[in-house]
Formats: C-alpha cells, sequence, structure tokens
C-alpha cells in the first residue's frame, strides 16, 4: 500500500513546487477505498483527494501517506485534523516532515487523537520523491543540479561556439522534462548573448509527460540571469516570454531600461565578490521559494557551482561525437595540484535517451 501511494506521488512531481509531492493511500483491511495525490501547490492535499475518494468509508480505515500529515492553517486546512475527522483508526507515515511548522506536529496530533501511527515504512524511498524539498527544509538551500550537454571527448561546441545540435531530439526532450522539475533555471549573461535562448518549458516538447497529466498545470521555472555588470537589455528572446524572470546583477541597469521592464521581470542585487555574482548569497536568496535548482550554464558558471561545492547532481548528456581538443569543454576549474581536490562524485544512475547516454551523478559535499 505504501510503494502504491509514492507511486501516486510521483505523478504531482511536475506540479506541486514548492510544496512536496505526497501521496495516500486508505485501506479497509486489504481494500483500496480511496487514494489520491497531491496535484498542485495551492490545492487539496494528498489525504484530502484520498478521503474524499473513499466516500465515507474512513471509520477504522489506515491511511497510508508518504509525508507527515501537515498540522498547520496554510492555504488548506490541516490535513491531521482531516484524518482525525474522518475517524481513521490507523495512520501510517512513510517519512517525518522536515518543515519545521511540521515535523512531528502532525504526528503528536494523530496520537492525541487516539489514532495509532507508525512511522519509518519505506522511509528512503519516500524521501526520494522530494530531495530538494527535504535537503531545503534541513540546511536552507535548495538542491541544486547541473546540467551539461558534451560529446565523448567532454566537449560542449566546436571552436566557433556552434553546438546546435550536439545531442539528438529525445535528449533535448529529456531537458525540458528536467527543466520542468526544477522551480528555478540559473544561467549566465554570457550563455544569454551568445545563444538568446528562451529558457523556458515548451509543453509541446515534453513527450510522455503531456499523456499523464494536465500540462497546463505546469509552472514555468523561474529563469534567473546572472548579469553582474547589468549587460542584458531588452531585446533578449527571453524577455519575450512571459514567465518569471530575475536578473541578478552587482551593479545598477540603466534606468531608461529599467522603465521598460515588462511585469514579469525582477531584479536582485547583490555585493559583488571578485568581480562575480556570489552563488551562496544567490541560493540563499532562492531558498525562500525554490527546492529544486538546475544550473544551465557555460563552462566558466558551471564549473564556478563545482568549485564552490554548491552542487549536489550532475546530469550529463553525453552524444557519440568527437569534437577533437580544439573544442570547447565543459567545465572550466582551477588546476588542481593534488588527487584529494577532485570532486567527490558517484554515477547514480546511466539511461539511454535515444542515441545519446544521460549519465546522473551525485556529488558528497567535502566540508
Amino acid at each position: 500500500m505504501m510503494a502504491r501511494a509514492i507511486k501516486l506521488a510521483y505523478k504531482g512531481r511536475y506540479t506541486t513546487a514548492p510544496n512536496p509531492s505526497v501521496g495516500c493511500v486508505i485501506t479497509q483491511g486489504e481494500t483500496i477505498v480511496g487514494e489520491g495525490y497531491h496535484i498542485q501547490a495551492g490545492g487539496p492535499h494528498a489525504e484530502v483527494h484520498a478521503l474524499r475518494a473513499a466516500q465515507g468509508q474512513t471509520q477504522g480505515a489506515t491511511a497510508y501517506v508518504t509525508l507527515e500529515p501537515c498540522s498547520h492553517y496554510g492555504r488548506t486546512p490541516p490535513c491531521a485534523q482531516g484524518l482525525i475527522d474522518a475517524q481513521v483508526g490507523r495512520v501510517v507515515v512513510a517519512v517525518t516532515d522536515p518543515n519545521p511548522q511540521v515535523c512531528g506536529r502532525g504526528i503528536a496530533m494523530l496520537e492525541q487523537a487516539g489514532i495509532k501511527v507508525e512511522v519509518g515504512l519505506m522511509s528512503q524511498a519516500a524521501a526520494a520523491i522530494n530531495p530538494g524539498f527535504m535537503q531545503r527544509m534541513a540546511t536552507g538551500l535548495p538542491r541544486v543540479t547541473v546540467k551539461l550537454a558534451a560529446s565523448l571527448d567532454g566537449k560542449t561546441a566546436l571552436k566557433n561556439g556552434e553546438s546546435k545540435w550536439i545531442t539528438g531530439p529525445q535528449a533535448r526532450q529529456d531537458v525540458q522534462r528536467l527543466r520542468a522539475r526544477h522551480s528555478a533555471l540559473v544561467t549566465g549573461i554570457d550563455t544569454v548573448l551568445i545563444d538568446n535562448p528562451s529558457l523556458n518549458v515548451r509543453p509541446q516538447e515534453l513527450g510522455f509527460v503531456t499523456q499523464q497529466l494536465d500540462v497546463s498545470l505546469i509552472s514555468q521555472p523561474l529563469r534567473v540571469v546572472l548579469d553582474s555588470r547589468a549587460r542584458a537589455r531588452l531585446s533578449l528572446k527571453l524577455f519575450t516570454i512571459d514567465s518569471p524572470i530575475l536578473l541578478v546583477s552587482c551593479c545598477d541597469y540603466p534606468q531608461s531600461e529599467v522603465d521598460n521592464w515588462p511585469a514579469h521581470v525582477s531584479h536582485l542585487k547583490l555585493d559583488a565578490i571578485e568581480g562575480r555574482v556570489p552563488l551562496a548569497s544567490l541560493l540563499g536568496y532562492l531558498a525562500k521559494s525554490h527546492n529544486d535548482v538546475l544550473v544551465e550554464a557555460g563552462a566558466t558558471l558551471a564549473g564556478a557551482f563545482v568549485e564552490q561545492e554548491l552542487v549536489d547532481e550532475l546530469v550529463l548528456y553525453q552524444a557519440p561525437k568527437i569534437i577533437g581538443a580544439s573544442g570547447r569543454d565543459m567545465l572550466n576549474l582551477s588546476v588542481f595540484t593534488q588527487m584529494s581536490q577532485i570532486p567527490n562524485i558517484q554515477l547514480i544512475d546511466q539511461t539511454k535517451v535515444g542515441n545519446d547516454t544521460r549519465f546522473t551523478f551525485q556529488f558528497a559535499k567535502q566540508r
């Protein structure tokens, strides 16, 4: 039953940010009488959908929930109270909620109402549904993924900068799904000025996802452009897409530009460190409302995230192509003089995507 709840929870991973994705199954004995998942932030939680589906068959029932039921009033009433009102007899919780507003309180509410609570069933699998949420609540920082696309010899473009297309259409569709699972997308101004990308999620390129959910529920990620010297101008393509943009600079933009910014553009000014936007400060700002941050940037910015040990995951799409020594490297890093300086990474997944291969690596933090 918990495995079923976990499967349901994954249905919300494109639409619930900044909330966690949660699944709930309600049973009478071995019979499922109701089930549901959190579909969209601001909407009913998983327990509410499951209770509604049960249509009153909840007295003495068992509820299997992937995350501790909430105990506070937010945009929706507390789910712990909903389970109490439904007179369930037992609640099985996979993992406690790391949110300080909730942690342990939902369980305490249920127990005080005389409901038996069991915690820890399939806890690792349940925590893996929401790695960004779990990390942000525990550490105050979002989970950072760096995405790269490269040839077999580790090059991202020809010497002249041409890179369309290193990877095939299936890999590019997969990148769209990766974007859709992140609520903020970070890039650098050089990438924007050279490639003039839109950096949005394009529903028509999401592939099988469009058959599984209503793509209108997917929110566009916040497009974060690191622009220390305030060089971005309204003529760039990304400004024509009506979805949120955050320009991050270390100085002011010309007032003539600011006066004409559309409503979806905002600005954050941070004090420069060695002439660049301070990445740790940026992540601290994004952590106010973002669990998962995707970095799609050139070798310098991607390398800076790696060197500063701010990366949790690296997703590499590798194409069966050889560009040669004159091509552009994936990452610009300082010269290492000791093996102990090399980042500690572990391969956790390898999947064929069309003619390309997607490698997912996890970083072990050095400090």
